[in-house]
C-alpha cells in the first residue's frame, strides 16, 4: 500500500527524531536501522525509501539534534534578561546529564563523530558553527572576534563539564562539577 507524500514526510521526520534520540543515547554503533525504525513505529523495509544509507540518517539526525537545541536556546534567551545564564542553567543540570537522548549532540556524540565519515563530520562542523554563532550573539565581547572567542570557550566549557559529569557514577560529584562550572561561566561574564 502506497502512502501519501504527506505521510511519507511524516514517517521520515519520525525516523530522524528517533535516530537523533537513540544515537545520542547509545552512540552511532549502538543503534541499528531496525532499532530506529521500530522505535519510530515503522518497518525496517521502508527505511531506504527515505535514506540511501545509515550514514545519511546519522547526518540528518545530527542536524535535527542541533536545530532542536538551538530552537530551545532561542526560546529561552528571548524570555530572559540574561540569556546566556538562562541557557547555561538547564545545560549544566542533572536533568540534562541524565537525559543524553534529548541533550546536546556534542556532549553525547563528540568522540563518536570524530570516527565517522566525512559527510557526517561535515554536517556536525556546520552545526557547531551555528552553535558558536548563536552563543556569540549572547556574549559580552566588544568585537566580533572577542565574542567568537568567548563563545568557543563557553561552549567547550559547557560540553566538557557535561561529559565529565556523565562519565562518573558519583551524583554528588557530578552535581558539584556542573554547579562549579555554571558559577565559573557567570564569574567570567560578570
Amino acid at each position: 500500500m502506497r502512502v501519501s507524500k504527506a505521510q511519507a514526510a511524516a514517517n521520515r521526520e519520525r525516523i530522524i527524531i528517533e535516530a537523533a534520540r537513540l544515537f545520542r543515547l547509545r552512540g552511532f554503533d549502538g543503534i541499528s536501522i531496525a532499532d530506529v525504525t521500530k522505535s519510530a513505529g515503522l518497518t525496517h523495509g521502508g527505511f531506504y525509501g527515505h535514506f540511501g544509507a545509515k550514514e545519511d540518517l546519522m547526518a540528518e539526525a545530527c542536524r535535527h539534534a542541533v536545530r532542536t537545541m538551538l530552537d530551545e536556546w532561542k526560546a529561552v534567551a528571548e524570555r530572559s534578561p540574561d540569556p546566556l545564564a538562562a541557557i547555561t542553567r538547564p545545560y549544566l543540570s542533572m536533568r540534562h546529564r541524565d537525559d543524553a537522548g534529548a541533550g546536546c549532540l556534542m556532549a553525547a556524540l563528540g568522540p563518536d563523530v570524530s570516527r565517522q565519515s566525512a559527510p557526517v563530520r561535515k554536517v556536525v562542523t556546520e552545526c557547531l558553527r551555528l552553535v558558536l554563532d548563536a552563543l556569540a550573539r549572547l556574549t559580552t565581547g566588544r568585537t566580533a572576534g572577542a565574542k567568537r572567542k568567548e563563545a568557543i570557550v563557553t561552549f567547550v566549557t559547557l560540553v566538557g563539564a557535561l561529559v565529565a559529569a556523565r562519565a562518573i557514577n558519583d551524583s554528588a560529584l557530578a552535581e558539584e562539577i556542573l554547579q562549579v562550572t555554571a558559577a565559573s561561566i557567570s564569574r567570567v561574564r560578570g
